[in-house]
């Protein structure tokens, strides 16, 4: 049986989106799940992740999904069933979520918030997820500590400002366009702060963290304001070199005992409960969005590519 999916053709260098509407539907095999999607959320930088290009079994972007699930592989033993409405972040390695039936693994995908739509819930897991990763594993952030959060407005900065200050009551500095700050206030930032502004790094002092989430050439003036113990943390596409192990900051030279680290998200099912659970009580707000049905997904990967865009951009394909 075929089925629609979107697909990523040329190379690396030059990526070109099509729409594929005779794509094998999958079957599930040990312990997966089939999903029959109903929306799926766009990564727009997934086009230069290695994984696309040479892990995938097909060139299928997407790993943000949520649907109902449609079949249970033979050695399914979860909480699942068949019916259920989830949503799930499919692994780098595998993706292949932006089509009309995708499989997860058993520990990806969790109930959907039950407030919120498919397009809304798929637009959620992979800046969850960082977010709580970020802030929960690796800075271990708590209340008297303050946070510097770049590229504040976008789907990882929303949750990141949401979950620093409802669960950890942190205090935070947000960092984006202006047009942007009323909100993030609301979401719980202490101060905002224009990156438009010039040498806006000589405004912040005595940093603990640094959650970065655009890259240079703002990563590069965050050094200048943590703490001389901080910690800096990154998540901004492309990564530098020392990002990926391969050497070390420069800034290293001027800030010595600062820690520094890039990391790549892990799907969590059960993160993806708990977040589902301050969606539905309202302590955090879902992300604005754009959905575009699956037969403009053409229009729909250019508008998730725009830096400043008003909403993560969503495929439906039900």
């Amino acid at each position: 049986m075929d089925m629609k999916a979107v697909y990523v053709t040329g190379t690396k260098a030059a990526p070109k989106i099509t729409l594929n509407t005779s794509v094998p539907q999958p079957v599930p095999k040990g312990d997966e799940i089939l999903i029959k999607v109903h929306a799926a959320g766009i990564t727009a930088d997934e086009l230069t992740w290695p994984e696309l290009w040479e892990d995938h079994l097909l060139p299928i972007p997407g790993h943000d999904v949520s649907g109902v699930v449609h079949s249970l592989g033979p050695d399914y033993k979860g909480s699942l069933s068949v019916g259920d409405a989830v949503m799930a972040m499919i692994s780098a390695k595998r993706g292949m979520g932006q089509a009309e039936y995708a499989i997860v693994s058993a520990d990806e995908a969790a109930l959907k918030p039950a407030t919120l739509s498919h397009a809304q819930a798929s637009a959620l897991p992979i800046p969850v997820l960082t977010a709580w990763e970020a802030i929960f594993q690796h800075a271990k952030l708590t209340k008297n500590m303050k946070i510097l959060v770049t590229g504040a407005s976008g789907a990882v900065g929303i949750m990141l400002v949401q979950l620093a200050h409802q669960i950890v009551g942190a205090e935070i500095i947000a960092l984006a366009s202006s047009r942007h700050h009323d909100t993030l206030k609301e979401l719980g930032a202490s101060q905002v702060l224009d990156y438009n502004t010039p040498d806006w790094e000589d405004s912040i002092s005595g940093v603990d963290v640094v959650i970065d989430t655009v890259g240079n050439p703002v990563l590069a003036k965050t050094w200048k304001t943590v703490k001389s113990d901080g910690f800096i943390i990154t998540v901004g596409d492309p990564p530098s070199a020392w990002e990926y192990g391969k050497g070390k900051p420069e800034e290293l030279s001027s800030y010595p005992d600062v820690k520094w680290l890039f990391f790549i998200v892990t799907p969590r099912a059960d993160i993806l409960v708990k977040t589902a659970e301050l969606l539905d009580s309202g302590r955090v707000k879902p992300l604005p969005i754009e959905v575009f049905t699956v037969d403009k997904a053409v229009e729909a990967w250019a508008f998730g590519a725009q830096r400043g865009r008003q909403g993560k951009a969503v495929i439906e394909f039900v």
